[in-house]
């Protein structure tokens, strides 16, 4: 049995229970070494074999996997956050799929929420915006057009873009040109719930000088949106004069 497991942003106590009791249990863990806190890696038993996947191919991530399972073994596949977003996962299930070998996924606590809790900052407030973006800038990795960062832009709703520090003034431009404005508040978080991590504010204006120097250039969340410190409408859930399932308005 194979299990994908999300490891979490980083602090070790973010993974969940079930992942956790896992990669306690296995025989076999395979750990993206790059972006895997190895501390997650003590839980695991002492006669555990553990491979770092940061150098290795998929056939050879595969190969190890097909060993554990004809030795009868069960295997963690540690992935950094939630392997859903950016996880290089579904070439991995199938082609245990293709093998019939079983496998399940737990998922794990994304790196843009480890963000938000970072700001100390909700992405959905009621009458500034309703909807979070995932997404990327188009680097080695192909984007379609249609998801481009401009086009994306257009909606002016909070946009958490991954895997883009490296050509942040390219993503800024794409930003205006979609539609944001100079002023746009946007927050750019390192290494979201690490003991290191970094947060630098500013706006689309200033972000490219505002960053200079600080030595982030991997491993950051890029997060636009007018939530950004805006005034916003109170819940509506919360609201004495609104009524719902749970509770009758009050006069």
């Amino acid at each position: 049995m194979v299990h994908f497991i999300g490891a979490g942003p980083g602090d070790p106590e973010l993974i969940t229970v079930k992942g956790q009791r896992c990669l306690e249990a296995a025989d076999v863990v395979i750990y993206a070494g790059s972006l895997v806190n190895p501390a997650l890696l003590d839980v695991c038993r002492e006669d555990a074999e553990i491979y770092d996947s940061a150098g290795l191919t998929l056939p050879e991530v595969l190969g190890i996997i097909r060993k554990a399972e004809a030795e009868g073994k069960m295997t963690v596949r540690l992935h950094t956050g939630d392997p859903a977003i950016y996880g290089a996962i579904q070439e991995q299930m199938d082609a245990l799929e293709k093998e019939g070998i079983s496998y399940d996924v737990v998922p794990g606590v994304s790196s843009f929420l480890a963000t938000a809790a970072c700001l100390k900052q909700e992405y959905t407030l009621p009458g500034v915006t309703q909807t979070v973006i995932v997404t990327r800038g188009a680097g080695r990795t192909a984007v379609p057009e249609r998801e481009s960062l401009k086009s994306l832009a257009a909606h002016g709703a909070t946009m958490c873009i991954f895997l883009s520090i490296s050509f942040l003034d390219k993503v800024v431009q794409d930003l205006l040109a979609g539609g944001y404005a100079e002023t746009t508040p946007i927050a750019i978080v390192q290494r979201a719930s690490w003991p290191d991590e970094k947060i630098v504010r500013g706006t689309l204006a200033t972000i490219c000088h505002d960053i200079e120097g600080k030595g982030i250039d991997r491993q950051a969340m890029i997060v636009v949106s007018p939530c950004l410190g805006s005034d916003y409408e109170l819940s509506r859930l919360y609201a004495p004069e609104f009524s719902h399932g749970f509770r009758k308005a009050k006069a």
